[in-house]
């Protein structure tokens, strides 16, 4: 599959991507920003271009990227989060809430929302998982780069087409 390239003046008229993370496992999340910063510049988005944001917990993110998305300044949101039984509450619930508000947000406000917030199955805090995390949180955050990058472009595509179609009235 190949990827679009984007020059300073991509595609979406200078438009920004917004990446919002969980400040939660900080050390962890910090991975998937690093590696969508490093990708989406190698498929050449300006690293001036993107703007971050850092919130309490997971379960922010959504009305963050709401906010976000509807300011009309960005042409995707980037979510990122790890959220992990502690044992106090479901885990799984919140991860569910977090990603079926994020798909309602771009379907609300046609600004794509891109999602690396992942919910292991179990998750302890010992080396193994923190190792395995950490690596796999770097895949996510090039993954979540080729799928923003591909995914602006097809739809400024869609835009451009319809922009240029004869309006039917006309006179």
């Amino acid at each position: 599959m190949s990827h679009p390239r984007f020059s300073a003046g991509h595609a979406d008229h200078g438009k920004r991507i917004a990446f919002v993370q969980a400040s939660w496992h900080k050390e962890i999340v910090d991975q998937c920003r690093i590696a969508f910063t490093e990708e989406i510049a190698r498929l050449g988005w300006p690293a001036d271009s993107i703007d971050f944001f850092e919130l309490p917990g997971a379960f922010e993110i959504p009305l963050h990227a709401k906010v976000l998305a509807k300011s009309g300044k960005y042409a995707g949101v980037v979510a990122s989060a790890l959220v992990v039984d502690g044992g106090i509450y479901r885990h799984d619930f919140v991860a569910q809430s977090v990603v079926s508000a994020l798909m309602q947000v771009q379907l609300e406000t046609e600004v794509p929302v891109f999602s690396a917030v992942l919910t292991p199955h179990h998750f302890h805090s010992h080396g193994e998982h923190q190792t395995f995390f950490h690596e796999h949180f770097l895949v996510k955050g090039r993954e979540a780069a080729h799928a923003c990058a591909t995914t602006v472009a097809k739809l400024a595509g869609i835009r451009a087409a319809e922009g240029a179609k004869p309006s039917l009235n006309a006179a």
